[in-house]
């Protein structure tokens, strides 16, 4: 019998020498002479071979008995060895570990886990139900939450983070085992929540720390090196998988430089004489090089011999990395605080002296910032402004959060407006008061002229239509009794548009300026408002109609002596209409519709008449009515076309080459009418409703032509504010770019603030939605209200185009110059492009260049024309060679 057991062969021989002793034995009786007698009178060879087989079976018992007891010692030692190296494992684990069997009861918990909750293991006993220990844990105090809800949170991938009442934090999450049962770890993450938050409040740009640092657990053999337990985290940082670990060695798995950063660190951790060893190494895994923060623990066998190296390791790259960025971060910011252009200071709250202070407070304090350091307010400002500033100080100390206000400071450039900002903070020993100071003086003083501007007439001076309305309502407020009256009158400058045809734009507008003087002299003082580009509005009280005539005559008689303007002798007249209050309405939009509608019957009877409102004059809204219903079947008869003007980039000499693209605009040519101009038709478009369906057929015709061309150039379309009422207007216009096959980013929507005034909320939220297609969303007519500030800090608008009103005055007063200027200060500071409109000299092309503005449109650069009269700049075929020539001219 042949045994593969070292031990049980020697068992076996041992049995196999007994047999041998007693054979020979035996023999030695049968030769002294023995017989058979001397047995009993058995056989001798049957009792022999009895006795012997006796003997052998008891040997090979007995050595089967002494095998199957070293197999059980050899499986218990083996055993102890890895109850040792799992305790060890376990025990030594910086985070605490709960497991639990398939039916809930607990199976193990570490040392680690007792420690964070104040437990002892005679409050956790094994088998016990985790749910008890969680029961038990709430009612110390150390959990917040439900069981169920707890259980849900911890078996998330971020794991539930519990505050304990002592104020540590421990990250616990939750993963079900393969037999059913579950494991926990308790991380103690108080120190990473403290550097985040230390982070965060230190760096603007660094938004996020990591919240959790892997621990990875390994084992190996210190007789061969051999790993023989590598957990879950260390497969993640290795990017081995286990299979690949266990067995292997350091030299297996890592280049030589790393194996023998290891193995000098496992050496040393078995010459310490605690059996810890404490280290970072720079461990190289593929083609990363990661420093991980080491700790290494000899566990020992019964025999208090070593038999395997414990190593617990993460990886601290990135926190070494964060810590040397904090380093940085705090000296950049350091050297941003003396550098930047705000005025900082901050104020000891006990005793109110300055502590610090950057370059630009020394503009506050009227003196170097080193000199300041030390006094207070009262040492330093007057004592009117030191009382002032003292008390709003002591506000902001007693509220504890940021007060923003307005006041003036003394300075040595004389009193400034300054926007202060007042907030506290405490560290352990002391608070401080940090104020920040921004002079608006200039910005105050842009938004009164801007806020002027909305109210009035840029290139005149005059209230506009709008202040016009508001004057007008108030007249008739203020009108208490029946015999109460006054007249409104519209005044229409004859031959403007021939004037600018002969003369030029330039001439056209110094001829409005000079008009709109002779108009308030001749009204003596009283309301005069420019409505539109060559109509104004004048109001006078008295007996009517006989006050209205007579103002009416004496414009005329004003304007009737030429105008000499720039060496040119420029004639021009009046035609006025006129409706009477309360006659001819009663409201403010009736009195002026009713002049418009004199207006209109003075111009057909001959220019330089005046006529008063009559009712017969309602035939005018009957022709708008039949004009409204020839327009509402413009579009299906074909009589609408797109005209488009070229938009370029800034240059004293614009050329092909500074072209970037095109504003489609709306022509109408009605069959008997001619060609409508859209100062009518759009009007009367949007107050019917008609807008919508035309906008979008604007949007696909010019969407569908601009797809044709070869050249992928810009194509500016404008949206109504009636078109933000459908809601539909996503959509289709998403639907629009598919079916035409136009690129969303050569797609420029042009909005003005009417969309966004009606229901800033929904039109905000359909301009997102829109810039989310990819197309571009530009601010039109910017500086024509008061709000686009607001809209601009709302929506991050592509492009802001500046209102003609501004740039047809650039060269006849500082103040237009000083607003275009702003307003390109302004898009330049938010990141956004602009557009100046109406460009029509070569001067006001020479003054936008010099300031930086980004692209020009107007006159000067091209009229609006169809897309075929300007077919090289997209790339077309030029079909027509005199209209090309004519339209390059304009270039």
């Amino acid at each position: 019998m042949v045994l593969r057991n070292g031990k049980a062969s020697s068992g076996a021989a041992a049995a196999a020498a007994v047999a041998l002793l007693f054979a020979s034995s035996t023999a030695a009786f049968a030769q002294a002479g023995a017989q058979p007698a001397d047995l009993g009178g058995f056989e001798p060879e049957l009792i022999w071979e009895l006795l012997i087989g006796g003997i052998v079976l008891a040997c090979i018992t007995s050595a089967v008995a002494l095998w199957a007891t070293s197999v059980i010692r050899r499986l218990r030692r083996a055993e102890r060895r890895k109850n040792v190296l799992v305790d060890s494992v376990l025990n030594k684990l910086q985070q605490g570990v709960v497991i639990s069997d398939a039916s809930g009861r607990l199976v193990f918990c570490n040392d680690r886990y007792l420690e964070m909750y104040g437990l002892t293991r005679a409050d956790a006993p094994y088998g016990m139900n985790t749910r008890d220990l969680l029961a038990l844990r709430r009612a110390r105090g150390t959990l917040d939450l439900s069981t169920k809800e707890f259980l849900r949170s911890a078996a998330t991938p971020e794991g539930h983070i519990s505050e304990l009442p002592d104020g540590r934090f421990v990250q616990v999450k939750v993963s079900v085992l393969a037999n059913g049962g579950t494991i926990s770890t308790h991380n103690d993450c108080t120190e990473l929540r403290r550097v985040s938050k230390q982070l965060s409040t230190t760096s603007q740009f660094l938004e996020s720390v990591i919240d959790n640092i892997p621990v990875c657990v390994a084992a190996k053999s210190i007789e061969d090196g051999r790993y023989i337990l590598a957990n879950r985290a260390f497969e993640k940082l290795s990017k081995m998988p286990r299979e690949k670990i266990i067995g292997a060695t350091a030299e297996d798995l890592y280049p030589p430089r790393s194996a023998a950063a290891i193995r000098e660190a496992d050496q040393a951790a078995l010459a310490s004489g605690k059996g810890e060893y404490r280290s970072e190494l720079t461990i190289e895994f593929g083609r990363r090089d990661l420093v991980l923060a080491s700790e290494r623990v000899v566990a020992r066998n019964e025999h208090n011999e070593p038999e395997f190296i414990i190593a617990l390791f993460q990886d601290v790259t990135e926190r070494q990395a964060l810590a040397r960025e904090l380093d940085k971060t705090r000296k950049f910011l350091e050297l941003v605080v003396d550098n930047i252009p705000v005025a900082l200071t901050v104020q000891n709250s006990s005793n109110s002296r300055y502590v610090l202070a950057n370059r630009g407070a020394e503009v506050i304090l009227n003196r170097r910032r080193e000199d300041a350091l030390g006094l207070t307010s009262g040492e330093i400002f007057n004592a009117k402004e030191a009382r002032l500033i003292g008390e709003r100080d002591e506000l902001a100390i007693r509220k504890g959060g940021l007060m923003v206000e307005e006041h003036p400071i003394s300075t040595k450039n004389g009193l400034r407006l300054f926007v202060t900002r007042r907030i506290t903070v405490a560290d352990e020993a002391e608070t401080y008061l940090i104020k920040t100071h921004v002079d608006v003086t200039d910005r105050r003083q842009t938004e009164a002229r801007m806020a002027h501007m909305a109210y009035h007439d840029g290139l005149t001076g005059l209230p506009n239509r709008t202040a016009f309305l508001k004057s007008l309502s108030q007249m008739i407020e203020a009108c208490d009794c029946a015999s109460d009256e006054f007249a409104v009158l519209t005044v229409d400058l004859d031959g403007l548009a021939e004037i600018n045809d002969v003369f030029g734009h330039a001439i056209g507008d110094k001829l409005l300026i000079e008009v709109a003087r002779r108009i308030e002299t001749a009204s003596r003082g009283g309301i005069v408002a420019r409505l539109s580009g060559d109509e104004f509005g004048l109001l006078i009280d008295g007996a009517q109609p006989t006050m209205g005539y007579e103002l009416a005559e004496r414009v005329a008689r004003e304007l009737a002596h030429g105008f000499e303007i720039d060496g040119k002798t420029v004639r021009t007249g009046v035609t006025t209409g006129i409706a009477l209050f309360p006659r001819d309405g009663k409201d403010a939009a009736s009195l002026l519709a009713n002049a418009g509608a004199a207006l209109f019957r003075a111009k057909a009877r001959a220019r330089g008449t005046i006529s008063v409102f009559a009712p017969e004059m309602d035939m005018q809204i009957r022709d708008r009515r039949a004009l409204h219903q020839d327009l509402s079947s413009a579009i299906r008869n074909g009589e609408l076309s797109l005209y488009y003007q070229p938009q370029a980039s800034s240059s004293k000499l614009v050329a092909e080459t500074n072209i970037v693209g095109f504003e489609a605009l709306a022509r109408w040519c009605h069959p008997i009418r001619g060609f409508v101009p859209p100062s009518e038709f759009i009007p009367l478009a949007e107050e019917s409703g008609l807008i919508v369906e035309i906008g979008e057929w604007i949007l696909r015709e010019a969407c569908r032509q601009a797809a044709a061309w070869p050249k992928p150039l810009q194509i500016a379309v404008n949206l109504s504010p009636a078109q933000f009422l459908n809601s539909d207007l996503v959509s289709f216009v998403h639907r629009v770019l598919i079916e035409t096959g136009l690129q969303p980013g050569r797609l420029e929507l042009e909005i003005t603030e009417g969309v966004l005034i009606e229901d800033f909320e929904r039109g905000l939220s359909l301009l997102r939605r829109l810039k989310a297609l990819g197309v571009r969303v530009s601010m039109d007519d910017f500086g024509s209200g008061y709000s686009s500030l607001t809209y601009l800090q709302a929506f991050p608008f592509d492009k802001i185009k500046i209102d003609r009103a501004f740039i047809m005055n650039l060269g006849r007063n500082v103040q237009s110059a000083a607003i275009v200027r702003a307003v390109i200060g302004l898009g330049h500071g938010l990141g956004v492009s602009l557009v100046a409109e109406g460009v029509e000299t070569q001067e006001q092309l020479d003054f936008l260049v010099e300031e930086g503005c980004d692209a020009v449109q107007g006159y000067l650069i091209g009229r609006p024309a169809p897309i075929d009269d300007y077919p090289w700049l997209v790339g077309l075929p030029s079909p027509v060679k005199g209209a090309a020539a004519r339209a390059r001219q304009a270039i």
